[in-house]
């Protein structure tokens, strides 16, 4: 068997450069993204830091504020959308599990009138590039581009993609999913939030 010894120095420099907490999700994704369909266990958002500030904790507002510049839909508040459900999913183009749920929630939003869906792009990516992207995965809600470094103050740094969060009628955060959700996983959560506000 060769071994290259000059070789050596250089992958003990390259190992020491990376912590093993940054190493594994990376890892992670890019098992995941040579076999998108292996799971469809949420995939860590490692395009993104760690810890940024501004990131919401565990005494998170009970009642999160959003207001975000879309790509084409033009401002994004979520305080308007006051009296109906908001679907607030983060997620990334690189997101094997994060497209599939794309014509899920087109379908969801359209289909339904106390629902509103907005997309927060998790991930560094000209405007330019998105709207290529999305012109081969169309998105029938708006998308807007988030500072990975400086996300939504209101929500949590998303640990893995998808990471959806539903919003009641009255501003509160109803559920969170970490990983894909359904449209029928949706309506089955709004349905039992709604029976127990009654």
């Amino acid at each position: 068997m060769k071994t290259f010894p000059c070789l050596l120095p250089l992958v003990l420099l390259l190992g020491a450069c990376q912590s093993p907490d940054v190493a594994a999700p990376a890892t992670e994704a890019a098992s995941a993204q040579a076999d998108p369909e292996a799971s469809d266990a949420p995939m860590p958002a490692s395009d993104a830091p760690e810890t940024s500030p501004g990131s919401a904790s565990a005494d998170a507002p009970t009642h999160p504020t959003l207001v975000v510049e879309t790509l084409d839909h033009g401002p994004f508040d979520l305080a308007s959308k006051r009296g109906g459900w908001v679907v607030v999913n983060f997620w990334a183009t690189w997101c094997k599990p994060c497209l599939k749920e794309i014509p899920d929630f087109t379908a969801f939003d359209a289909a339904r009138d106390d629902v509103t869906v907005i997309g927060l792009a998790y991930e560094e990516i000209e405007p330019d590039a998105m709207r290529e992207f999305l012109k081969k995965h169309p998105a029938g809600y708006p998308i807007a581009l988030l500072d990975v470094y400086s996300p939504p103050a209101d929500f949590a740094t998303p640990r893995g993609l998808p990471m959806t969060y539903l919003i009641g009628p009255d501003g509160t955060v109803a559920d969170r999913f970490l990983g894909p959700v359904t449209s029928q996983e949706l309506a089955a959560a709004i349905a039992k939030a709604t029976a127990t506000a009654g």
